[in-house]
């Protein structure tokens, strides 16, 4: 992948975009509470508005999730180039997420994680069980990845993953992998890998006791496949979130 080394600062950015890039590093600092990364890797792409030539923000290769901030996302293209911003565009970051904004024009945001108890159920041969409320919203949206044997070094994997999402289907489980979810704004894709994330490790402990999962019926499934915050708080979810950072680690925000 192409690298750049002409770091940017708030007064290289447009105040939309500048808006983007706080809410962006707000969800890495999250994550990163939560240590649902895996070490340097991992990473969360988001389409930014405008004519022209499609292009989104990306954390560079190298960073860990704690360290990032507003600035020092890149700027790329569909085909890799590192447009604005010091970094270097990870190749599997690229397989990954290119395909999928690219066939799914509405998943504006696309975020990967290997979170503990969505990576936990991906390294088993079951699926998530409709056992919680939240499973009523979630379970309908999941799609699970079986043939994702091996790493996305090379494009036609990313293409292979980008498939198996479609219309309604924002969350996929990756077989021995981990989780992506994607959504048509950062607040949408957020809340939904949070509360995926939160909904299987539920059903993890419940496992853990040894006794079988209560059921709830297909007749209480909420049928929704529209975008996430439509349902719930997703927005005002993530707002809490920057508040709490605006006074515990300011500097996402620079």
């Amino acid at each position: 992948m192409l690298a750049n080394n002409q770091p940017l600062t708030q007064a290289d950015i447009s105040d939309d975009e500048w808006k983007l890039r706080c809410d962006l590093a707000a969800i890495f600092r999250v994550f990163s509470r939560f240590q649902w990364n895996e070490h340097i890797g991992n990473h969360i792409s988001l389409m930014l508005p405008g004519e022209g030539e499609p292009t989104f923000l990306i954390n560079p290769r190298g960073y860990l999730f704690q360290e990032l901030k507003a600035s020092d996302f890149i700027v790329c293209d569909l085909k890799g180039n590192v447009l604005r911003g010091a970094g270097e565009l990870r190749l599997v970051a690229f397989n990954i997420h290119v395909p999928i904004h690219m066939k799914h024009p509405d998943a504006k945001c696309v975020i990967h994680l290997h979170s503990p108890y969505l990576t936990a159920m991906a390294m088993t041969q079951s699926e998530i069980s409709l056992s919680h409320h939240l499973n009523l919203l979630l379970n309908d949206r999941i799609v699970y990845d079986s043939a994702g044997d091996a790493p996305a070094h090379h494009s036609d994997e990313g293409e292979r993953i980008a498939s198996l999402l479609g219309p309604g289907k924002t969350t996929m489980v990756m077989r021995g992998h981990g989780v992506t979810v994607v959504g048509p704004t950062i607040e949408d894709a957020f809340d939904e890998c949070y509360i995926a994330e939160r909904t299987t490790m539920y059903q993890v402990l419940a496992l853990s006791t040894g006794r079988p999962l209560h059921v709830l019926p297909d007749s209480a499934r909420r049928n929704w496949h529209g975008p996430w915050g439509d349902k719930l708080d997703a927005r005002l979810h993530l707002n809490a979130w920057r508040r709490i950072l605006d006074k515990e680690e300011p500097d996402y925000a620079s």
